[in-house]
């Protein structure tokens, strides 16, 4: 007896022992939610345990609370939870510098009204530049490009810079173009400077931009109010990326001082979005990272270089390989020196650092895919990548996969230029442009981003023209070349796990598995399962990073 006595004992201990070895003390159990955690099952959860701002699991509610003590238990009320959104090519911190320095031109649907806000804006602004960007002569009845007759009319004495949406042409006044010393005779490799009449339009495209642009920064955002005035909008642009659910933010095009001033940030502890920095290639760059190799921290990774191939096809700068249906004197701008390049990214390969390059034409993509294939040589995991993609001639997909180069698309851009793509591309052309289920079969995977400030920063539109190829008013009904449209599943991907992937960083975000951050977006809606027409209305409840929830919606 004495002996079953002490049998019973030592079960019932073991028993204890073994629960209470099974109760792990963690931070944060959520419930009552849908999760879809982008795993390599796309597996669906209801429950998630967080500790140190690492997931520990995913899984059913019923399993997790009995093998869980957590410090809080957080209901959240049938909402539905995503990886954190991985914006993969946008324009961070030019968005942020903008929004304190920049006119918001956005959706203007005349040049008058371009006027209309830019003298407002004068009257507001004490700087002595004036800038302003987002116009888009596509939008307007008359599609043809502004001529600075009415700005100087305006402006007589302020100089004046007006920046297309899609960042690759400028309007600028005489005041502005004599202070650069742009004249009819300039000639600008990678550049136009449009001349009507034997006189400038003010109209300058690509690189013939660049002196302006440079000339506005240092006077309107050098020196410490300069310093000042970008922190402030540096931060404003991540609180409105919290609000639409991003994470994470690939910033393409970055500078030595302009990658100091977001590490800074970081380091204060006021800029918590994290960077992965697609770096310019100039001699600051390569003395302090490139040649150092990869750079990575806790907020802050570097690997990667960006270079311009092209312009923009709205602008007629993209590189055709014919020329323009309705501008047939011109086939575009190589934006880039073809042995330079060739050189430098045989020197990045050495350094082990990715490469990313803007190609828009079909002319540019056949370029650039020619010198990665040349240096990259077969299969690898280099993850190579063209940004944008946009026109690829048929000829030409089959190298993405059989070289591994990653094609980095903005989905967006499809729905914004299916109006008048056909007006530069002709019927023909047109139908292997903004091809992304082809591309996306290429190597089985491709990443999404917005091109912000090119487009809004909300990566839900940028979602919904992967899967509809509708605008915001559902047109048109069966959607632009339809057969081009990606999955749910796949274009959720492509914002999330192959995001991040795209950026080498998939072994800690993009999926809620464990060992990974926690980095996650709630939403009111699912939009694996809502009506079509419904996700751009996706409400964004809360954005959480590395288990801090750093912005929840206020009812107001």
């Amino acid at each position: 007896m004495k002996i079953k006595t002490l049998l019973m004992i030592a079960m019932v201990s073991s028993l204890v022992c073994g629960c209470t070895q099974q109760h792990e003390k963690v931070d944060l159990l959520l419930f009552n939610a849908t999760i879809y955690t982008v795993d390599n099952d796309f597996s669906v959860a209801d429950a998630m345990v967080l500790k140190d701002g690492i997931i520990v699991e995913v899984g059913l509610f019923d399993d997790l609370v009995r093998r869980y003590r957590p410090a809080e238990k957080r209901d959240m009320a049938g909402a539905y939870i995503y990886p954190g959104f991985y914006d993969p090519h946008c324009h961070f911190y030019g968005y942020g510098a903008g929004l304190a320095s920049w006119a918001d031109l956005t959706g203007t649907r005349s040049f008058d009204e371009v006027l209309d806000v830019m003298v407002r804006f004068a009257e507001e602004s004490d700087t002595g530049w004036l800038a302003g960007r987002g116009w888009d002569e596509n939008n307007w009845d008359i599609r043809e490009l502004p001529d600075k007759g009415a700005l100087d009319s305006l402006f007589s004495d302020r100089p004046v810079i007006l920046i297309r949406v899609d960042g690759h042409a400028m309007l600028a006044n005489s005041v502005a173009l004599d202070r650069g010393g742009i004249t009819v005779g300039s000639e600008v490799p990678g550049g136009e400077v449009l001349v009507k009449d034997g006189r400038m339009t003010g109209i300058l495209i690509d690189k013939a931009s660049d002196q302006l642009r440079s000339m506005f920064n240092r006077a309107v955002l050098g020196g410490e109010q300069g310093e000042a005035l970008v922190a402030r909008g540096i931060l404003q642009a991540q609180e409105n990326c919290f609000g639409v659910g991003i994470t994470t933010v690939g910033d393409a095009g970055l500078n030595y001082h302009q990658v100091q001033t977001l590490k800074q940030l970081q380091e204060k502890g006021l800029l918590k979005m994290q960077v992965y920095a697609m770096l310019n290639d100039n001699p600051e760059n390569r003395k302090h990272y490139i040649s150092q190799g990869p750079y990575r921290s806790e907020r802050m990774h570097i690997r990667s270089v960006k270079f311009f191939a092209d312009g923009a096809l709205g602008s007629r700068g993209a590189l055709l390989l014919e020329p323009y249906t309705d501008r047939s004197e011109s086939v575009g701008l190589l934006t880039l020196d073809p042995e330079r390049f060739r050189q430098q990214c045989k020197e990045l390969y050495g350094f082990g650092y990715q490469v990313n390059t803007h190609a828009i034409g079909d002319s540019a993509n056949r370029f650039v895919l020619g010198v990665y294939a040349d240096i990259l040589e077969g299969p690898n995991d280099l993850r190579w990548r063209i940004e944008h993609a946009q026109v690829v001639h048929p000829d030409d997909f089959e190298t993405f996969g059989k070289y591994n180069i990653i094609p980095a698309i903005n989905a967006i851009h499809a729905t914004s230029d299916m109006g008048w793509a056909i007006d530069r591309l002709g019927p023909h052309r047109v139908v292997y442009a903004y091809a992304f289920q082809q591309l996306l079969e290429t190597n089985g995977w491709l990443c999404n981003g917005s091109d912000f400030p090119v487009e809004p920063i909300n990566p839900l539109l940028g979602f919904y023209a992967a899967v509809a190829r509708k605008d915001l008013n559902g047109y048109p009904p069966k959607g632009w070349q339809p057969e081009n449209a990606l999955s749910r599943k796949d274009a959720l991907k492509a914002m999330t796990i192959w995001a991040a992937k795209a950026s080498f960083e998939e072994d800690q975000k993009g999926s809620l598995e464990p060992g990974k951050q926690a980095d996650f977006v709630v939403l009111k809606n699912d939009i694996i399962t809502i009506d079509e027409s419904q996700i751009p209305e996706a409400l964004v409840l809360q954005t959480w990073i590395s288990g801090e929830k750093v912005w929840h919606h206020s009812a107001h």
